[in-house]
């Protein structure tokens, strides 16, 4: 029924489409072609009045995802592709306007010094030296018969052509970030003159908010005048309530009965019989046969390995027994002792590894024969047979594995589950003091077993598995109770009274943006992100959405568009700046008067007292943080009184008692070079500020949302 719902869904949006084309087609045949490819939707973008085509944001999205494989999502690419494209046109901007260009002789220069192009042998003559006519020959063969690595060439250069763009202009900034001897000696004396002063204080919380009032027009008010700290992106803010499809409890007992009636001997429909799992002998045909969902494992199993519900019984059962039905990790599982056997839990071993051309993570440097490395380890097991005490010194000389070469090829401890199976069934089955030659994947091993501890009775078990999944029923049921559900809310315009109604549980996603893809609480889905921003949806829309293994409902619940953040998301941040304003005005008139002592009377507190103040760290003793304060009282003069000075915690009147300057020196070079050189090192804010400054058009949701 949900595909049925979404074919439906699909079909209704085809007919519009296909509608309004041909009704274009009609008045004017000549604008159909304008109807799906007009200048904006093929636009991704401006910078500067140049504009990023969707073809060439297309091309560099193709290009990121096949240098960057699987490991990145849609979303993830576009933005990282979007923010190097962005870069790329602002700096090529920047140092236009300067005159300044990087020519193909620039981008020359830069890679052939690069070490990757030097010290490839491919580009070196007779001598070992960097020959640029077999480069300049190898990239002409490239190009005319590999394509391929042409293009990654190409790219390349391109790289290089655009760091070397950034490096330049970054380079010119940098180059006039100086500082002069007068702000070095400024920065000393700020960092180290030290003021004494007494003050009255008076904080804010002196004033209970309830005797502050604040309107919506102010609030409005202050957002305005203070645009720039209240811009925002279009946003979402989402509800959702998710149906999950899960088995119920008749669904369960439905399963674990068909997958007991496996145990017995059965008749087919030709009244044949068909053998049991307790009978069966050929278990990888009869999990095959029978449908289990899971394969037949030959490990031996500790008592840990098994669900700690049964693994008691199962460990006390012998060759033959069946136990099962159980639950275990999503299914209901049998399970039959095919083999009983005692190991340890834990061996120590020695070895050495003889590699051969083909063989996993060999060296470039191998070359010898699978032939010939077999008689390399069995020659060497001769001698370690006849002398254990040479072994050390073998795999020295010969083991490939030289995270252990150098301890005489000495592993740590390994349980059952860590090694390759070939090299861990012979360390687990046979006796201290074993040696033998092993294939592995990564070569031959001549193998010395050198401890063994904690033995213990182990098992092979062969174990039918059938997932637990909601039957038919369950699904239709789930898929009706999100659709009633969806109906309820297009009957109510109340989501929530509708949601408590049905006592459901109303998830929120807040803040969503148009290039998210993540919905907190649901993971990935790109789908619903998309819708949310689509044209026609504002608040209060609704959606079913049918996931994997899952029904979600979801309902806008607001919609912030560009621009400045609307009253209502901004009046928590505004209301406690506004609130402290007007009691600053209130407290305004009560810290007046002749002497500190006066003042302090007149508010009834005392006069405190913070000594050794300075600039650089701007707290006042048990009040904290006062920046405006301090700040003021490095400009003000001794023994005057400051009253009404309005700081971050409160309203405060000072005197400054004392001001020690710091001792001069002879000259401030030291301080001038350190102001030099941090500004130096800040050119990572060069981008973001040429970035800010630059006209930029994104109009990247024309492509990634459903309109």
């Amino acid at each position: 029924m949900a595909i049925l719902s979404k074919i439906r869904e699909r079909s209704m949006f085809l007919i519009i489409i296909i509608g309004l084309a041909l009704f274009a087609f009609v008045l004017d045949p000549s604008t159909l072609g304008d109807f799906f490819n007009s200048s904006k939707v093929n636009e991704v973008g401006e910078v500067n009045g140049e504009t990023i085509s969707r073809q060439e944001f297309a091309a560099a999205l193709e290009q990121y995802r096949q240098q960057s494989g699987a490991n990145v999502s849609e979303m993830q690419a576009a933005k990282a592709v979007w923010n190097n494209i962005l870069r790329q046109k602002i700096y090529e901007n920047q140092l236009e306007k300067a005159g300044i260009s990087v020519g193909e002789e620039d981008v020359w220069n830069e890679v052939i010094n690069a070490p990757s192009v030097q010290n490839n042998p491919q580009f070196q003559n007779e001598g070992g030296l960097f020959d640029e006519g077999k480069f300049k020959t190898f990239l002409a063969t490239t190009k005319q018969e590999n394509p391929a690595m042409w293009s990654a060439w190409s790219n390349y250069m391109n790289q290089i052509k655009n760091n070397a763009a950034t490096n330049t202009y970054n380079k010119l900034v940098s180059a006039g970030l100086g500082a002069s001897l007068k702000e070095g000696e400024n920065a000393y004396k700020i960092e180290n003159t030290k003021i004494d002063a007494s003050f009255v204080y008076v904080p804010y919380s002196s004033i209970a908010d309830s005797l502050v009032s604040i309107k919506k027009s102010e609030v409005a008010s202050y957002i305005k005048e203070h645009a720039s700290d209240f811009q925002t992106e279009a946003t979402r803010d989402l509800s959702y309530v998710q149906f999950n499809i899960t088995a119920t409890p008749q669904d369960e007992e439905v399963i674990k009965q068909e997958v007991a009636d496996l145990i017995e001997d059965s008749l087919d429909r030709n009244k044949d019989k068909v053998l049991g799992f307790k009978n069966a002998t050929d278990y990888e045909a009869f999990l095959s046969a029978n449908g289990s969902d899971t394969n037949l494992d030959a490990e031996f199993k500790f008592n840990v390995d098994i669900n700690q519900t049964v693994a008691n019984e199962i460990f006390e059962g012998n060759v033959g027994d069946v136990f099962g039905p159980y639950k275990d990790q999503g299914y209901f599982k049998l399970s039959k002792i095919t083999e009983v056997s005692k190991m340890p839990d834990s061996v120590k071993a020695s070895h050495i590894l003889i590699p051969f051309v083909g063989a996993q993570r060999v060296s470039p440097e191998i070359e010898r024969t699978e032939e010939e490395a077999k008689q390399l380890a069995d020659s060497i097991l001769k001698v370690v047979k006849r002398r254990k005490s040479k072994f050390a010194d073998l795999a020295k000389e010969f083991s490939s594995d030289k995270s252990n070469a150098d301890k005489g090829g000495e592993l740590e401890w390994f349980n059952y589950k860590r090694m390759t199976p070939a090299f861990r069934d012979f360390s687990f089955t046979n006796k201290t003091g074993a040696l033998d030659v092993v294939k592995t994947p990564f070569g031959y091993h001549v193998i010395k077993i050198d401890d063994q501890k904690n033995y213990q009775k182990v098992l092979k078990l062969a174990t039918f598995s059938r997932r637990i999944f909601a039957s038919e029923a369950t699904e239709s049921a789930v898929f009706q109770e999100a659709e009633q559900f969806a109906l309820a809310i297009s009957n109510n315009s109340d989501y929530y009274e509708v949601g408590k109604e049905k006592n459901y549980s109303l998830k929120p996603a807040v803040g969503l943006k148009v290039l998210d893809e993540n919905v907190p609480g649901l993971g990935n889905q790109r789908n619903i992100v998309s819708w949310a921003f689509g044209s026609d949806v504002k608040e209060g829309s609704f959606k079913r959405f049918d996931l994997e293994g899952s029904h979600v409902v979801v309902v806008v619940t607001n919609a912030t568009e560009e621009g400045l953040l609307p009253v209502e998301k901004a009046i928590n941040r505004v209301r406690p700046i506004l609130i402290n304003q007007k009691k600053a005005a209130m407290l305004n008139g009560k810290l007046e008067g002749i002497s500190l002592e006066e003042i302090a009377k007149a508010n009834n507190t005392s006069v405190r007292n913070s000594n050794g103040v300075k600039l650089q760290s701007p707290s006042l003793a048990g009040v904290g943080l006062e920046p405006k304060v301090v700040g003021a009282m490095y400009y003000a003069a001794t023994d005057k009184v400051y009253p009404n000075i309005v700081g971050d915690k409160g309203v405060f009147a000072f005197k400054v008692i004392k001001k020690e300057a710091p001792t001069a020196l002879p000259n401030y070079e030291t301080n001038r070079k350190r102001i030099a050189e941090t500004r130096k090192r800040a050119t990572y804010k060069i981008y973001e500020a040429v970035k800010e400054a630059s006209d930029v058009e994104d109009n990247r949701a024309n492509m990634y949302v459903a309109n």
